[in-house]
């Protein structure tokens, strides 16, 4: 299985709703981490599993999107807590949606909200 794997830092800003988590209900802004990867067993005939400028380019793109933004406002997260775990899942559709995936593969998105917190989204393509 080959692996390839592009990664961007923004900041963001989110508030939680549905509970009582203390500060986190009131809006503050997170240095979010993401990491997109690829596995996929074939690589095309040029030896690649997705162009790396592509996946530079649409991960641009996303970031582009998210940044100094309050995610809550985001059409996206309509009627849902901005969680990590949520964005992860919203940046994978979002990239399988801009990118060529090669076939059959995994696209993973591990998304951190500070240095030791982290949640992941993983998408099978069929």
């Amino acid at each position: 299985m080959y692996t390839v794997a592009v990664t961007r830092d923004f900041i963001a800003n989110h508030y939680l709703i549905g509970g009582d988590w203390g500060s986190e209900n009131f809006p503050h802004a997170h240095p979010y981490v993401v990491e997109i990867s690829i596995e996929a067993a074939q690589l095309d005939k040029h030896g690649y599993l997705v162009d790396i400028v592509e996946i530079e380019a649409a991960l641009g793109q996303i970031v582009a999107y998210f940044r100094d933004c309050v995610l809550n406002d985001k059409p996206e997260f309509a009627g849902l807590n901005p969680s990590i775990e949520h964005f992860s899942r919203i940046i994978c559709e979002k990239m399988l949606s801009l990118i060529t995936f090669p076939g059959k593969g995994v696209l993973n998105v591990k998304l951190w909200e500070n240095a030791t917190c982290w949640a992941a989204y993983r998408h099978t393509v069929v």
